[in-house]
């Protein structure tokens, strides 16, 4: 019971020092206020707009997440990896591999949750840019996601709305996604020298094996996911709450809780801004029978709202879904803010540096790709 009331103790100490060092919290949560007072909602549209089962796996997602990163499983598969690799560059390929390949499988989120551990693990283990080498796993997560129907919540809704089999979906796809995956191999190529791998002996107070935290954390990881996958989201987050706070509540206590909360707030915040009067009278000024105005429409309302917002106020005004799924996919790069995955693998890297190295390689990214895609159009 102590080490759980310390583990309360601990996430009542973190709430308190949001408000100090989280620019982008005060940012969403000043949003929310604004739109509060210029178009007064209901309380039911902000719990719509709040997706508490989004949050809610997501949530489930971190302490999981954290756990296998406690354990020592992750670093333990780092040393191991690093035994087979000697070259650096090939090294950041296999990762961006790995991330692509799992986000098609499993998601974006759930692919970053896996990778991303993994990757900083084997950058303290190797002389590797830590800072770029997490950029360019997380661009290659929005590409490998966006191939597939099931890869990201963008993905998913406009599967739907299409009523196309899962097969024509990535066929449509395909070509977008070939751009996005040729254009990152080359800013890999530019970003990351060559050469041997150069291990670094880890330092003695580093993070202890603990085979039994690792194990129920896999586990736990394989029920969450056939769990999300049923639907049964509300299950899956007890279950993981219970086991952890039983087993490990210091767990929980240590999980980025003022993500959660920037997310919560995004959520809301951006939900709402796409409902005031003035935008959605000027969305409906456009002309969407030409793809064009969908094409641009969706990257731009993606950089200023994130993406699965942007599909959610162009869906019904698209007379192609697949048209906006090129558009949205491709307008997850760019601003950090286009896609909920940039914000989970910045937060996850944790350095402030990250955000200026992100947009230095997004944007650009962004345009190339936005304007070779067009020619696809």
């Amino acid at each position: 019971m102590r080490s759980l009331h310390a583990a309360g103790v601990d996430i009542f100490a973190r709430i308190a020092l949001w408000s100090r060092g989280e620019p982008l919290l005060l940012t969403m949560l000043g949003l929310n206020l604004v739109l509060g007072v210029v178009d007064p909602r209901p309380f039911r549209d902000w719990l719509q707009w709040l997706d508490m089962p989004t949050l809610a796996s997501l949530l489930a997602l971190l302490v999981v997440a954290q756990g296998i990163r406690t354990s020592g499983l992750v670093q333990k598969l780092a040393r191991h990896m690093l035994r087979f690799m000697t070259n650096r560059r090939t090294l950041v390929l296999v990762l961006m591999g790995l991330a692509a390949v799992s986000a098609m499988l499993l998601t974006n989120d759930v692919s970053l949750f896996l990778i991303l551990p993994l990757t900083l693990a084997l950058c303290e283990g190797v002389a590797l840019p830590r800072v770029r080498v997490v950029v360019l796993v997380a661009l290659a997560v929005n590409a490998g996601a966006a191939l597939s129907p099931i890869g990201n919540p963008q993905n998913l809704m406009l599967w739907r709305a299409s009523g196309a089999g899962m097969g024509h979906f990535v066929a449509a796809m395909a070509p977008t996604v070939a751009i996005m995956l040729l254009v990152l191999l080359a800013a890999t190529w530019w970003l990351v020298k060559g050469g041997a791998l150069h291990p670094i002996e880890p330092p003695q107070q580093g993070t202890r094996l603990d085979v039994r935290l690792g194990g129920m954390s896999l586990v736990l990881l394989l029920v969450l996911l056939g769990l999300l996958q049923m639907g049964l989201v509300w299950w899956a987050l007890v279950l993981v709450l219970v086991v952890f706070g039983w087993q490990r509540p210091h767990v929980i206590g240590s999980v980025d809780w003022s993500l959660l909360a920037i997310i919560a707030l995004m959520l809301m915040g951006l939900g709402h801004l796409v409902e005031i009067p003035f935008v959605r009278a000027w969305l409906g000024q456009l002309d969407w029978g030409h793809p064009s105005v969908v094409y641009v429409s969706g990257i731009v309302l993606s950089q200023a709202i994130s993406n699965v917002p942007a599909t959610v106020a162009l869906l019904h005004r698209a007379p192609d879904p697949m048209h906006l799924a090129m558009a949205v996919n491709i307008g997850g790069s760019g601003l950090a803010i286009g896609s909920l995955a940039n914000l989970i693998a910045l937060r996850l890297e944790g350095s402030r540096r990250i955000w200026r190295t992100f947009h230095l390689i997004s944007v650009p990214y962004l345009l190339v790709v936005a304007t070779l895609a067009w020619w696809l159009l």
